[in-house]
């Protein structure tokens, strides 16, 4: 495993601003959980460090590389969720491809 740095994240779908400067530190073998309401953000964060989605500012590191621009095949991290299936009506592709 390695350390998480998620410094001053935002993130914004046209003008809308959905995470307003996350910050994180993360040690290495830590375990964490996002907990919030619906909508609060915590998929599109996970996505931001998958590289899933891009960030609209901030730094997100992964042990001591910047992963800004790494293609998430590259960053060697994996995803888990809850459930089998963060939108249990839609295939695996689906999920993880949405928002497309």
């Amino acid at each position: 495993m390695a350390s998480v740095a998620i410094g001053d994240v935002y993130k914004s779908f046209g003008t809308v601003e959905v995470l307003h400067g996350v910050s994180v530190d993360i040690d290495d073998g830590e375990f964490v959980t996002l907990v919030g309401p619906s909508g609060c953000g915590k998929s599109t964060l996970l996505r931001m460090i998958a590289g899933l989605e891009k960030i609209s500012r901030g730094e997100i590191a992964i042990g001591e590389r910047v992963v800004n621009n790494v293609a998430p095949k590259e960053r060697d991290v994996a995803m888990v969720f809850q459930n089998y299936a963060l939108y249990p009506h839609m295939t695996v592709a689906e999920n993880m491809a949405f928002p497309s």
